[in-house]
């Protein structure tokens, strides 16, 4: 028997883009319908931890009940944490520099990412409290929510 030939790894420098469609989920549906054609953010509360999760989901991360109650939440919230965007991707949904933050909607016990803008990026800070500007043309994503900005 022959010994197996090694080779030495092989390396490939790439950038990858897959644009695809996928079902939300009851609940993401409906949280998107709801940013859609409301303007309302929705998430649900678990029966069990009493916490409530957004965006809204089928499953508690924590204690894996089934969730059904969607409850209205925010609009305002409060930044938990941020940064700062830089540098220019394909794959990024607006052109550098801009703000990412954490979002802790009032009413939610969870943050979602999200943009801040109309504010400088020196006044921004953990704790600030903001309200969502949402887009005029609406069309059932995330970015229907525009960004948030501060109150």
């Amino acid at each position: 028997m022959e010994d197996a030939k090694t080779y030495p790894p092989f390396e490939v420098k790439q950038r990858l883009k897959a644009d695809s469609l996928y079902y939300a989920g009851k609940m993401g549906s409906l949280f998107y319908v709801n940013l859609r054609d409301h303007k309302v953010i929705v998430g649900v509360r678990c029966p069990k931890c009493n916490k409530v999760l957004w965006p809204p989901r089928s499953t508690c991360g924590q204690c894996f009940s089934e969730l059904t109650e969607v409850v209205a939440i925010g609009p305002l919230g409060t930044v938990e944490t941020y940064t700062q965007v830089t540098y220019s991707e394909p794959i990024h949904p607006r052109q550098a520099p801009f703000v990412y933050g954490v979002i802790k909607l009032d009413g939610a016990d969870t943050g979602i990412t999200h943009f801040i803008d109309e504010t400088d990026f020196e006044k921004i800070h953990i704790g600030m409290r903001v309200k969502p500007v949402f887009a005029e043309e609406r069309k059932g994503n995330i970015l229907d929510i525009r960004y948030f900005k501060p109150i």
